[in-house]
């Protein structure tokens, strides 16, 4: 940290990642240079065979250039251990010693290319065993070039042409913000940097085929990944480290702090409101979130008996008599959806699984369990649904009848919007409230599928008045329209993800620790649990007046000013302005949390309690190894499940302190 410049331009690697590679390369290298010195020893430098001159010459100078590779190694392991994250004043002397090694290269390729002639030409009459010594080293030569070459292709930095820096009387940021000719240039470099992203974004879905609508996400999405990244000078082990210390940061407080004091009714509706009944039909309502997912899900999770169960549908001809489906032309969606519910054919309305950008699959079923007309939309499952997920800009909500703004996700907004089509204009509902006029109108999904669900919600509600809405793990929705019941704990949103930044560009720039100790005790400490880090911070030595300033070490972080700078001295600092407008979580807010320690085994029984939460609750993400894995709606409809089966443990007003707060 930052980026190291050598050759000229920046790299992706900062000079204190070389600490790993270099030690790896180095116990081969040791390794090698013993076998080649037994091999030369055992022969005394004497070899009868054709062409022992060449040999001779081989085996010397590949144990010299052995040795002085070995001590350029050392000294390049050294070197990058020293000092911290934002003080690489230690290895100033890294990029000589990077010049060094890559010069090293040259006499390694040499001798790489005189042992393979010497195997191909002169090998004749020599010991079997001195030959496959030989040709094991010049394949070790090549293999490790190869991988060198890859490694250089890995960090490499399409933006990383050294950028001019501010004289020195300058504060930080203050020829970029206020001169012409810094705004010309950062203006310049942004430019650049959204079209390496749009290409990157191509590259990576160059099997999607090509629309309008891919276009403009993809320009969306690089324009915000432009945005979030443009004003730090982070590499990937840096955040890295980062996402490290918050973990343990939060389990530290998290075993210090005192109980907190849980809601216990939800805020918006009468006292008398029974938990137990709305756990009841969220749980019911998750079978049909889950089951949009199709075939995938309920493959991965009935491994035993799920492929039994479909392939008696899947590739039939019973598929074809399937009108009201679409985009499922083997009928394995439609099947895993019908195993999953329990409902029968003559349920389902309209089932749709056309999945482009910002179109994504959902169905319309008759719930006669709960009488309701039920809407499913599914969650992300697809790389266009990822790039649907990405395109996060906030967007106008217009909704009749409501004063004032309102926003929301601009990928789910239209979805939703694509959805809200579908079911109006084609007359879905319409269909539907003619065969169960009496039935109300319920609409659900999961992640993605819960995001577009709350929005449709939003946009059918003057039609539909009584309607409620089960999202389950959606993103941060509507900011000024809040509505019915939603149950999720899900963190991930633009605000959220650029309060986590800030918060990692304050830790690492307050650890006193080099990274790679960092890595390592994040590694143990993720794989075997223990005691968190009590790591030292440069605020330990400082004045309490000093402390309301950043560090030198935070703004060695930034490439410009920014709204993520302005609150690094303090979380609570007033001059902090958002980038982005706040969206906060739809609906009456369910928290569902693990009961019990927060490490446990692979095997052991999960118990979860339910309470209820504030949306205000979920404005920062926390940093947790199961994070994604507890996401799964799999995981989700499990904890629905146990919580309503075993009502006298998990639903009891208990305190959280000491819980593991679970991200489903």
């Amino acid at each position: 940290m930052p980026g190291m410049v050598v050759f000229g331009r920046r790299w992706g690697i900062a000079s204190d990642d070389l600490v790993f590679p270099g030690f790896v390369e180095l116990f081969f290298r040791v390794l090698w240079w013993i076998g080649t010195m037994i091999l030369f020893t055992y022969h005394k430098g004497h070899f009868d065979c054709n062409g022992r001159g060449v040999l001779h010459t081989f085996l010397v100078g590949q144990l010299v250039v052995l040795a002085l590779i070995i001590l350029s190694l050392c000294a390049i392991i050294y070197v990058s251990a020293q000092g911290t994250i934002t003080n690489p004043g230690p290895r100033r002397s890294m990029p000589v010693l990077v010049y060094l090694r890559a010069v090293l290269y040259l006499p390694e390729l040499a001798w790489a290319c005189m042992g393979a002639v010497w195997v191909s030409d002169d090998s004749r009459g020599c010991d079997p065993a001195t030959v496959g010594s030989v040709i094991a080293a010049v394949v070790a030569s090549w293999f490790i070039l190869l991988f060198t070459a890859l490694g250089v292709l890995f960090v490499f930095d399409p933006l990383g042409n050294p950028r001019p820096q501010p004289a020195a009387a300058e504060p930080l940021g203050v020829r970029h913000m206020e001169s012409s000719e810094g705004t010309q240039f950062l203006s310049t470099a942004r430019s650049l940097a959204v079209k390496v992203w749009e290409s990157r974004l191509r590259l990576l879905c160059c099997c999607l085929p090509q629309d309008e609508n891919q276009r403009a996400a993809f320009s969306s999405i690089a324009q915000l990944f432009t945005g979030f990244f443009s004003d730090t000078d982070l590499v990937p082990s840096d955040i890295a480290a980062g996402l490290a210390l918050l973990h343990q940061e939060h389990d530290k407080m998290e075993r210090s702090r005192d109980p907190d004091m849980v809601v216990p009714h939800s805020p918006s509706s009468p006292v008398g409101e029974d938990l137990e009944t709305e756990l009841e039909k969220a749980a019911h309502c998750m079978q049909f979130a889950a089951a949009a997912y199709g075939w995938p899900l309920y493959i991965y999770s009935n491994l035993l008996t799920g492929p039994c169960k479909l392939s008696r549908d899947c590739c039939g001809s019973r598929g074809a008599e399937y009108e009201i489906v679409g985009g499922d032309h083997l009928g394995c969606h439609f099947s895993s959806i019908l195993q999953s519910t329990g409902l029968q054919y003559r349920d389902f309305i309209h089932v749709s699984f056309h999945n482009q950008i910002y179109e994504i699959p959902f169905y319309v079923a008759l719930d006669h369990k709960r009488e309701a007309v039920l809407v499913a939309v599914r969650g992300t499952l697809s790389l266009k649904d990822v790039l649907t997920d990405l395109s996060a800009e906030c967007e106008n909500l217009p909704i009749e009848g409501v004063s004032g703004a309102c926003y929301a996700h601009k990928g789910i907004c239209q979805a939703a919007g694509y959805i809200y089509k579908k079911l109006v204009n084609d007359g879905i509902l319409n269909q539907a409230f003619s065969i169960a006029p009496e039935y109300k109108l319920v609409i659900t999904g999961h992640s993605l599928g819960a995001g577009t669900a709350s929005v449709l919600a939003v946009l059918l509600r003057n039609s539909f008045p009584t309607l409620q809405c089960y999202s389950f793990s959606p993103p941060g929705e509507v900011s000024t329209f809040l509505f019915s019941f939603s149950l999720f704990v899900d963190r991930l949103s633009i605000p959220n993800m650029e309060d986590l930044k800030r918060r990692i560009l304050k830790i690492v720039s307050n650890c006193n620790k080099p990274k790679y100790r960092i890595l390592l005790q994040g590694c143990w400490y993720e794989l075997f649990g223990g005691d968190p880090d009590d790591f030292p911070t440069e605020m330990d030595n400082r004045r309490e007046e000093e402390l309301s300033q950043p560090l030198l070490g935070e703004e060695s972080l930034l490439v410009r000013h920014s709204s993520s700078y302005h609150s690094l001295a303090s979380d609570d600092s007033p001059a902090h302005a958002a980038t982005h407008l706040p969206l906060f979580l739809p609906g009456r807010v369910l928290h569902i949390t693990e009961d019990g320690p927060s490490r446990r085994s692979c095997f052991s029984t999960v118990r979860y309690r339910a309470d209820w939460s504030n949306e205000m609750n979920f404005r920062s993400i926390l940093i947790s190894p199961r994070m994604l894995t507890d996401h799964m709606p799999d995981v989700l409809l499990r904890a629905l499940n146990s919580l309503t089966c075993e009502r006298p443990y998990s639903l009891c007003p208990s305190h959280t302190s000491g819980s593991q707060q679970q991200n489903v």
